[in-house]
């Protein structure tokens, strides 16, 4: 995967370099790549590991790679854009280091190839659970709740449709009945979904089904059961 950087001896560059260089793994085995050295030629010096701890650390290790096969070149000093070779090679004095390359091929740079299987994986486990995360967020309940009419004379019909009458996003009105209480009163026992980013039972009843023009027929509500879905 290509991965596009601006000046990386600016803010913006390193903090480009930082999110990218997360999580992975900077050098594998003995072997730097191309574009490793074409990226540390680009950062003026190693970075504040407090503010850039990945860049950092990568950093320290490509020099590492590199004092190695270039004996006499110090961390920060320009190298040539090109993987050491296993012949020795000639020293040269050092210089300052280079303004970022120009040639397109340094907007695109892929510094460490392909992701490698174990990566994949790590990547789809952390989408999963991101997803599984916002799942629960956006989780539904099952609510029971018993409203109860002022007296035997209340028309319970209209009572029904009084309650009905309330739509919002995120609610859903399920089954009823009419459930005997005494002296000849019915209480209504209805079922409702809710999604609970959306709606607040408290605030239903408070708000909607005890507040005028409800309030008219309903003298208070009850929760009686209320289940995540």
């Amino acid at each position: 995967m290509a991965v596009t950087f601006s000046d990386l001896h600016t803010e913006a560059g390193l903090k480009s370099l930082e999110a990218f260089l997360s999580g992975k793994t900077y050098i594998s085995g003995d072997q730097i790549t191309k574009d490793d050295v074409k990226v540390y030629a680009a950062v003026l010096d190693n970075p504040s590991a407090d503010l850039y701890p990945n860049v950092s650390q990568w950093y320290e290790c490509v020099a590492s790679k590199l004092a190695s096969s270039f004996p006499g070149k110090a961390a920060g000093v320009g190298i040539s854009a090109q993987a050491p070779s296993t012949e020795a090679a000639p020293v040269k004095e050092p210089a300052p280091a280079p303004a970022p390359a120009a040639d397109d091929d340094d907007d695109d740079l892929d510094l460490f190839g392909d992701e490698t299987e174990e990566e994949k994986k790590a990547a789809e486990e952390r989408d999963q659970a991101k997803a599984s995360a916002k799942k629960k967020e956006s989780g539904k309940s099952s609510v029971l709740m018993d409203v109860k009419p002022w007296d035997d004379e209340t028309d319970m019909k209209k009572l029904e449709e009084a309650v009905r009458s309330v739509e919002m996003p995120g609610l859903l009105w399920g089954a009823s009945k009419l459930v005997p209480v005494g002296y000849g009163i019915k209480k209504m026992t209805i079922m409702l979904t809710i999604v609970d980013d959306l709606v607040s039972v408290d605030a239903l009843i408070e708000e909607q089904l005890t507040a005028e023009p409800i309030n008219e027929y309903v003298q208070s509500c009850d929760i009686v059961a209320f289940n995540k879905i």
